[in-house]
C-alpha cells in the first residue's frame, strides 16, 4: 500500500497539537455552521487561479494564503470540506505542486458531517499567527500537457483515466480513456472512502494496477485531485494530471469518442 493520506477523525483528534487543520468551505459555512476546533479557513475559491479557470493559483497568491493561515513549509496539514473531501483534495494537490512535502499532506477520511456526527465542533474563530511561509521546491512534473495526453492514446503502457460520471463519459471522451467516476470509492454510510482493498480490486477490474502509468483528466480539477490521492494511497507511483480538462481538449480540435 502507499502513503497515509486519508486519515480518520480519531487520528486527527489524537494528533491535533501537531497539525494545522484546514477547512476549505466557504467562510459563511466555517463561521455560521461550525468547524473542527482550531481549524483555519482557506475557502476553495481563494486558491483557484485568478483568471477563474479553476486551475493552479498564482504562486505569490498561494504564499500569501499560507502565511495568513499560519502554515509553514514543513507544517503537517489535514484538509477537509463537507463534500467527501473532493474540494479539500484540490487544496492538497495544489500544496504538493507548489512545494509542500507530500508526506505532510493529509485528507480527513470523510468530511465535516462525519466529524460532526460524533465529535465537538465550534463556531469560534481562533486567532492565527501569520507564518513566514516561503515558496520553494515547486514541482510541476505532475501536470502533463496536451501533447503528452495525445501520445498516451496510442501507448498501451499508459492508461488514460476519465473521472467524470457515466453520462459525461458517454457523451464524449478522449479516445481509449477508461471511465471510473470519482464517487464510486465513497462509502455513503461513513462519508469516507471504502476499504482500500475493495478500491484496489475495483481499479484492477478496469485493468489498472499500481504498476500502471496513469494520466487523469476530468472537467473539474477537484475530481481529478480526489482520484489522484486515492491512487497514491494505493501505491501508484506513475501518475500524470491533465490540468487542461476535456474542455481544453475539445478547443484544440482533438479527437473525441462518443458512445451514443
Amino acid at each position: 500500500m502507499g502513503e497515509q493520506i486519508f486519515v480518520s477523525p480519531e487520528w486527527v483528534a489524537s494528533n491535533q497539537d501537531s497539525l494545522r487543520i484546514v477547512d476549505v468551505r466557504d467562510t459563511w459555512e466555517f463561521e455560521g455552521i461550525g468547524h473542527i476546533p482550531n481549524a483555519v479557513n482557506v475557502p476553495f475559491d481563494s486558491f483557484r487561479d485568478s483568471a477563474g479557470k479553476g486551475m493552479l493559483p498564482d504562486p505569490a497568491e498561494w504564499q500569501s494564503l499560507m502565511r495568513e493561515a499560519g502554515i509553514d513549509q514543513d507544517t503537517a496539514i489535514v484538509a477537509y470540506d463537507d463534500m467527501h473531501g473532493v474540494f479539500a483534495a484540490r487544496f492538497l494537490v495544489t500544496a504538493e505542486i507548489l512545494g509542500h512535502s507530500r508526506s505532510q499532506l493529509h485528507l480527513l477520511n470523510g468530511d465535516y458531517s462525519r466529524w460532526n456526527m460524533h465529535r465537538q465542533t465550534t463556531t469560534a474563530v481562533s486567532d492565527t499567527q501569520e507564518s513566514s511561509y516561503q515558496l520553494s521546491n515547486q514541482d510541476s512534473s505532475l501536470i502533463v500537457d496536451h501533447e503528452t495526453v495525445a501520445n498516451a492514446i496510442d501507448d498501451p503502457s499508459v492508461t488514460i483515466l476519465d473521472t467524470r460520471d457515466d453520462d459525461e463519459y458517454v457523451a464524449g471522451h478522449i479516445p481509449g480513456a477508461v471511465n471510473i467516476d470519482w464517487r464510486v470509492v465513497i462509502d455513503e454510510k461513513t462519508r469516507g472512502i471504502k476499504h482500500t482493498r475493495d478500491i484496489k480490486s475495483m481499479f484492477a477490474d478496469h485493468g489498472i494496477s499500481s504498476d500502471t502509468e496513469v494520466v487523469l483528466y476530468c472537467n473539474t480539477a477537484r475530481r481529478i485531485s480526489h482520484t489522484y490521492l486515492i491512487l497514491r494511497e494505493l501505491g501508484f507511483a506513475h501518475l500524470g494530471f491533465y490540468e487542461g480538462s476535456l474542455t481544453d481538449w475539445k478547443e484544440r480540435n482533438a479527437p473525441i469518442e462518443t458512445e451514443i
